[in-house]
């Protein structure tokens, strides 16, 4: 905790370039500025909740985490988990699971799980978030398009249907405003600019916004403003409110019926799924930041160190009204492009987006809401990386291709937490299976290099023996023929074995001595040895022996024949 902190003065003090630092923050801020208002609203809450994520989360979470660069705030990934929440339990229910998710993260990194995480497969990856861009852009649409319908809900079809159904309430000036907007965000690139393109496209729509309802009394479109109240002294305003937020804990903001939802276990046992799938979506995307970060600077993070800050990042944030919170890429990358070396650039950030609050939220409330659409659109574009969605489709092997499209179904059709699950299920099982076949147990034939007597077989076992080539690799050796005594069984390859090989050699040593074979294990590690006698399996004279070399163990297996023969005289 606090490591890439410390670590920034201890390292290279001269590399902590204040001014450099400062300018990269002030870079990022102007990016996370609109970004987090945006996202909150996909989410389903208010703007300035967004802006409190970026405030508080990516000040504490840089802080407090492993990595120089990160920068955390709301992001993308979360909005297709977030907003089923909030319809459900309201805000109250979204921050109790980020103060959820904050401890499940933190105890992710106590138990230095930052390193396991790096384990599931791109397929899964690209495929949730592919699916994420899908539903965000889905949920745009209503607003790009100004269309007359109250709010989505039920599932995804269902949403689809009643878009469709509304595309006849299509808004002239809505969709004027996003389009315009939209335009600016795809050719701003093109010109090499580093003024974010997001903030010109906002810019530039909420002018036209503003000058078209100026100078035309019919024209007027949907804006934060008209859009978000608050309360503030007992008197109403609009957009956001232009202060800080105050300490309140989670259970005591508001449920989906405006009344405070409380604490009690039949909430957090509801709400737990949903914060373990949070957990799990922050764990992956602020490591997979960190690691791209790290290429780009040439530092390295701490994993377990970065999931403590990402987890008391999003439950102090919560505490201030903050939805839960990660690493973004797309914000760090901008990060360490503008000269960060440490976390006093994420820092300068979050104090930007405070003064932003404080001097700006009378101008934020003009902001169009179809500009916010057209600004999700492209979020969501990018989030769905169709260029290696595309080229796991046409190059990956099939089992590859099948937990792709699987998390892509079950991300749009259903939710996350049920796509993670499934995705990651589906393709532990499809490893093990590929594994499996990369475990062999084979007899030895050429028996002239060896002088094998018939009485005497001698297998070889190649790779881990675990619970899903454990049978297959050892079943072949009850299949002996009626004249084999001795059964030398060769374990120089094997790497690994868990209880369910042990059980296997268990059965495999009883059934040789029901038919009166011995058994001679050769040139197996020692550790693995170590297990085998905790489970009982230790050497017995004329029955089970240990050797170091094929040549010992050959010797061990003749002297065990000529016992037996001497027994049978």
């Amino acid at each position: 905790m606090f490591s890439a902190f410390v670590q920034s003065f201890r390292t290279n003090p001269v590399k902590m370039s204040w001014q450099a630092n400062i300018l990269a923050g002030l870079t990022v801020g102007v990016i996370a500025l609109p970004l987090s208002m945006a996202l909150a609203i996909a989410s389903g809450v208010a703007p300035q909740h967004g802006l409190y994520t970026a405030m508080v989360a990516g000040i504490v979470a840089a802080l407090a985490g492993g990595s120089k660069v990160n920068v955390s705030g709301p992001t993308a990934a979360f909005v297709v988990v977030l907003l089923p929440i909030v319809q459900q339990f309201g805000l109250g229910g979204l921050l109790i699971s980020g103060m959820m998710a904050g401890v499940v993260l933190i105890l992710m990194g106590v138990l230095k799980l930052g390193r396991l995480i790096e384990i599931v497969p791109y397929p899964v990856i690209i495929g949730f978030t592919s699916g994420i861009g899908v539903v965000i852009a889905t949920f745009q649409i209503k607003d790009f398009l100004g269309l007359d319908i109250e709010a989505l809900q039920g599932h995804y079809f269902e949403k689809v249907w009643m878009l469709l159904q509304a595309l006849p309430s299509f808004d002239w000036q809505e969709g004027l405003i996003g389009a315009v907007t939209l335009l600016v965000l795809l050719l701003w690139p093109k010109l090499h600019s580093k003024i974010p393109g997001h903030l010109v496209a906002l810019l530039v729509g909420s002018l036209l916004a503003w000058l078209l309802t100026s100078l035309t009394a019919d024209f007027s479109v949907a804006t934060i403003g008209s859009r978000f109240h608050y309360f503030l002294d007992g008197v109403e305003g609009q957009g956001i409110p232009p202060m800080l937020p105050s300490f309140a804990w989670p259970w005591e903001w508001a449920n989906a019926h405006g009344q405070p939802i409380g604490l009690d276990f039949d909430l957090i046992n509801t709400l737990f799924s949903s914060a373990i799938t949070i957990a799990i979506l922050g764990s992956l995307e602020s490591l997979l930041c960190a690691t791209v970060a790290d290429g780009m600077s040439g530092e390295k993070h701490n994993p377990n160190d970065e999931l403590i800050g990402q987890g008391v990042g999003n439950i102090v944030a919560s505490c201030f009204g903050g939805v839960p919170a990660t690493a973004a890429i797309a914000r760090t990358a901008a990060n360490v492009k503008a000269g960060a070396t440490s976390p006093l650039a994420s820092v300068v950030h979050g104090l930007f987006i405070i003064l932003a609050i404080l001097s700006l939220a009378p101008l934020l409330s003009y902001i169009p809401m179809a500009a916010m659409a057209a600004l999700l659109l492209v979020v969501a574009w990018n989030m769905s990386e169709v260029h290696h969605f595309v080229r796991i489709v046409k190059v990956a092997p099939k089992d590859d291709v099948l937990v792709l499209l699987s998390c892509f179904s079950l991300t749009v059709v259903f939710d996350m937490t049920v796509a993670v699950a499934v995705g990651v299920g589906l393709a532990a099982m499809l490893f093990i299976r590929r594994t499996t076949h990369l475990v062999e147990s084979d007899v030895v034939a050429a028996k002239s290099d060896y002088d094998l007597p018939d009485e005497i077989a001698l297998y070889c076992i190649n790779g881990p023996l675990f619970f899903g080539s454990a049978q297959q690799a050892v079943k072949s050796m009850t299949q002996v023929v009626s004249e084999v005594r001795v059964v030398i069984l060769d374990m120089s390859d094997v790497t690994l074995m868990d209880m369910t090989a042990l059980v296997a050699m268990e059965s495999i040593m009883q059934e040789l001595s029901a038919n009166e074979v011995s058994l001679v294990i050769n040139n197996l590690a020692a550790r693995m040895i170590l297990k085998m006698r905790r489970v009982g399996i230790r050497k017995i004279e004329g029955k089970i022996d240990f050797s170091r070399n094929r040549a010992e163990a050959l010797t061990l297996a003749k002297k065990m024949i000529e016992s037996k023969r001497g027994f049978e005289l």
